[in-house]
């Protein structure tokens, strides 16, 4: 087993929205309206009984008025480079999909960028967001809904879109897939936290480890 495959960290977020939304004394429907997320599905979050993909979980901590590092501490590029199997792969506590963080946290920049692991039979969540995304598949097959039309994409395809445009995606296949997702969520900016007075301690056992790195979806 390469080094890179035995390095997954999960992180338990429902605890984590629960209590920042208490603490800004936001219900759950004006989270969810503010985040672009249902009621139900925020709900099912809080109680560990959903895992968004990044992306959701993006909008919701931009309606939190944090980071996306409020809920998951990504290991940081020292510069541009990063090397095939020398990046550490990351997952949301219940998601089955993993991460590989490709992009570097430039002042300034604009853009992200991951690799994204998904197993078969994987469905994500319908979002739609600010910005853009272009996704180019590395393996497998993507079958994309975007607007209502469904498209399948295979090793070779890409796609590029606003994110106000509703999307969801899923791996129809029987083996896994892999993606190269790139964006312009401004919340994937992690160069500083915003009002993290009351955020828990980063553990590096219970959140990542630095030996190596990825993120999704």
């Amino acid at each position: 087993m390469s080094t890179q495959s035995a390095q997954k960290h999960e992180l338990k977020i429902g605890p984590l929205v629960r209590s920042r939304r208490r603490q800004l004394s936001m219900t759950l429907q004006a989270l969810g309206q503010a985040a672009g997320v249902s009621v139900g599905y925020l709900s099912q979050i809080e109680r560990d009984n959903a895992t968004p993909s990044l992306g959701t979980l993006a909008q919701i901590a931009s309606a939190l008025n944090v980071k996306l590092d409020y809920f998951v501490a990504m290991p940081q590029a020292s510069d541009s480079l990063s090397r095939a199997g020398e990046r550490v792969l990351f997952s949301l506590d219940g998601s089955s999909i993993h991460y590989e963080q490709t992009g570097a946290d430039l002042p300034g920049h604009e853009l992200s960028s991951f690799i994204v692991h998904v197993p078969p039979g994987h469905r994500s969540e319908t979002v739609s967001h600010e910005g853009e995304e272009v996704i180019y598949i590395l393996d497998g097959e993507i079958r994309q809904v975007l607007d209502g039309e469904e498209m399948t994409l295979r090793a070779g395809d890409s796609l590029h879109y606003r994110g106000n445009r509703p999307h969801a995606w899923s791996n129809p296949g029987d083996r896994p897939a892999r993606l190269l997702w790139v964006g312009t969520l401004t919340v994937f900016h992690m160069a500083g936290r915003a009002d993290l007075d009351h955020a828990p301690a980063a553990d590096a056992a219970s959140v990542m480890t630095t030996a190596q790195q990825s993120t999704g979806g």
